[in-house]
């Protein structure tokens, strides 16, 4: 599943396309996708202008001149792809991913046509990705977001706030930084790689970074760095592609080339003058990669 860095990535690609254009018209071409589109959905988005683009946790919001949130999910395999009119090389860009799983022609649902003449097609092979809209005066506290966390890019995020958050807690360390109602947006994999260049486990208990007390310990305030670093060198990279997810181009993220621990059970540690090797566990149903002689 895309996380914060892949959505991230979509919302930079669409946002010169979609901000500020006006929407003439959209093709639904079926009825669901996760769940059921919101009822007269194309005849409520035609006319309507792109006053923002945003992005909360792993969700896009696009802000209408109607006073609604067009709220996106991508699912799995959900992606974007934009084509300009009149210009040849944005039209071959996606080429190189056309054909792939979860890029084929038959998997387009949606189409946004823009007053300019671009095209904005999403595309979503398993159909576990979904769209709805909100409205903008009560999007906050609706459901999902009136029970997310803060933004781990945001200022929210250091090494105070992580430490009242997980003062005495005796869960995992890598759950409660996947525990969405705590910190919104992080996902298995820069969990991951954050807690490697943390040098902290994985399965050690989320209130090793605090006090009793609840002030933060040195970790805290690392844990809290190396968190927005990873997020940040992954957006700067385009994201991860591991399967399905793409930039709004057709291009394939990088940064699965970067990792230090994600999906190299049984590679040797890449931390300099470490002699560990990386191991995984399964945490909650979900895969964790560390290296135990360097994360402790």
């Amino acid at each position: 599943m895309p996380e914060l860095p892949e959505v991230e990535t979509v919302r930079r690609g669409l946002a010169p396309a979609m901000l500020g254009r006006r929407i003439l018209r959209v093709e639904q071409r079926r009825p669901d996708l996760r769940f059921p589109f919101p009822e007269r959905f194309a005849a409520r988005l035609e006319g309507a202008g792109v006053t923002a683009l945003k992005r909360r946790a792993k969700y896009l919001l696009v802000s209408l001149s109607t006073g609604e949130v067009l709220v996106m999910h991508l699912g799995m395999t959900g992606r974007f792809r934009v084509e300009r009119p009149y210009d040849e090389r944005d039209l071959e860009e996606p080429g190189a991913f056309y054909h792939e799983h979860g890029a084929h022609p038959a998997h387009d649902h949606v189409v946004f046509g823009l007053d300019d003449g671009t095209r904005v097609t999403y595309n979503d092979a398993r159909r576990f990705g979904f769209m709805s809209l909100y409205d903008a005066a009560a999007i906050t506290a609706s459901p999902p977001f009136a029970a997310m966390g803060i933004e781990p890019l945001g200022d929210d995020l250091d090494g105070a706030h992580l430490a009242r958050l997980f003062a005495g807690r005796r869960t995992p360390l890598k759950a409660a930084l996947l525990d969405q109602r705590m910190i919104a947006g992080l996902g298995n994999i820069y969990v991951c790689e954050a807690l490697f260049r943390a040098r902290l486990a994985p399965d050690r208990p989320a209130g090793v970074i605090a006090t009793a007390t609840g002030r933060p310990r040195a970790k805290a305030h690392v844990l809290a760095a190396e968190i927005k670093a990873v997020l940040e060198e992954a957006i700067g990279v385009g994201g991860s592609t591991l399967r399905d997810h793409a930039q709004v181009d057709g291009t394939s993220g990088a940064f699965q080339e970067r990792f230090r621990v994600y999906d190299r059970e049984g590679e040797p540690c890449v931390r300099p003058g470490c002699r560990g090797i990386v191991t995984r566990l399964v945490q909650s149903g979900r895969s964790t990669f560390h290296c135990r002689a360097c994360q402790t």
